[in-house]
């Protein structure tokens, strides 16, 4: 990608330079060949070719974050577990309802008893 860049930026540099030292050429119109023959499409190309590198940086990132978050959770349910261990010694799981306490709230997906209507 990047000889592409570079090769380019040759090419329009000695179009510019071209157009500057002719006798018809003005130093403006120098810079106005190598800013739209040269730097805008190097830099769409520069972005283009570079899509794929950046996907790959946000995924390793994302990758990275859900892996510290998973191990937070992790150590947090550890703790959890740890303190109600120390706690309450006669309840051994860590589980909610292993205290024989009913739950709050139905479970998630579980049928709701509807009347019929006379």
């Amino acid at each position: 990608m990047y000889l592409i860049v570079i090769a380019w930026a040759y090419v329009t540099l000695m179009m510019a330079v071209a157009e500057a030292t002719s006798p018809n050429g003005t130093v403006l119109g120098a810079i106005i060949t190598f800013v739209l023959y040269g730097l805008l499409p190097m830099g769409i190309l520069v972005y283009i070719l570079g899509t794929p590198s950046r996907k790959r940086a946000i995924k390793a990132r994302e990758a990275a974050e859900q892996t510290a978050y998973d191990e937070a959770q992790r150590q947090g349910a550890a703790d959890t577990a740890q303190a109600e261990a120390i706690a309450h010694p006669s309840v051994t799981s860590p589980l909610p309802d292993a205290g024989s306490e009913a739950p709050a709230a139905p479970a998630v997906g579980a049928a709701v008893a509807v009347r019929k209507e006379p």
